[in-house]
């Protein structure tokens, strides 16, 4: 297989009853795909929602991913992000050793997210 294809992300986010909320996460899903249509990517989610990370990667893995980059979609540093996703990601580390894992810091980490809701905070007094 390509290079590209064993390349994967995987967009985790808390995860909802309410199938509304799903739909930033797919969005963002689908904006990654229109720019790099080679890339797999995958939506997952720590619980309500399915499918659980586990079941993600491994979905991934079968579609011979060898390197795979968690992006935790949460805005704050909170218990899920300090606590609950390291060593899930861990786990995933035993049990796939021929996949390399990637566990990038939440988006709510980013310079550039943090600047974006900024300027979207002060869009109503902006000329």
């Amino acid at each position: 297989m390509a290079f590209e294809h064993e390349q994967a992300i995987v967009l985790l986010a808390h995860g909802s009853r309410d199938p509304a909320w799903h739909q930033s996460i797919l969005a963002v899903q689908a904006c990654i795909e229109a720019q790099a249509p080679n890339l797999q990517v995958a939506c997952a989610y720590l619980e309500l929602s399915s499918p659980e990370l586990a079941q993600a990667v491994a979905d991934l893995v079968q579609c011979n991913a060898r390197h795979i980059a968690i992006l935790p979609l949460f805005l704050g540093m909170g218990k899920h992000a300090r606590e609950d996703i390291p060593p899930l990601v861990e786990s995933l580390r035993t049990q796939y050793p021929q996949v390399r894992f990637t566990l990038q810091a939440s988006v709510g980490e980013s310079p550039q997210l943090i600047a974006l809701l900024a300027q979207l905070a002060l869009t109503p007094f902006q000329p």
